[in-house]
């Protein structure tokens, strides 16, 4: 059975930077688009798939990544 997504990734895909900080702390869910700035797989994750996210949002110098309560 598939864990029940928590949780609701924010980002302000617009103003990234293409740094690849989100992606060297979490690849798992963060890849790099061909417009160089780094986008999440999925939006929405689990209690499980927390850490790793919150890991991205930390590492974020430009403060663009908010994962919200759903």
């Amino acid at each position: 059975m598939a864990e029940k997504e928590k949780y609701k990734i924010v980002q302000e895909h617009e103003k990234c930077i293409g740094c690849g900080a989100c992606i060297a702390v979490c690849p798992e869910n963060w890849v790099m688009m061909p417009d160089s700035k780094a986008k999440p797989k999925k939006e929405k994750i689990s209690e499980k798939e927390y850490k790793c996210n919150k890991l991205a949002e930390d590492a974020c110098p430009v403060r663009i990544i908010h994962i919200k309560k759903l």
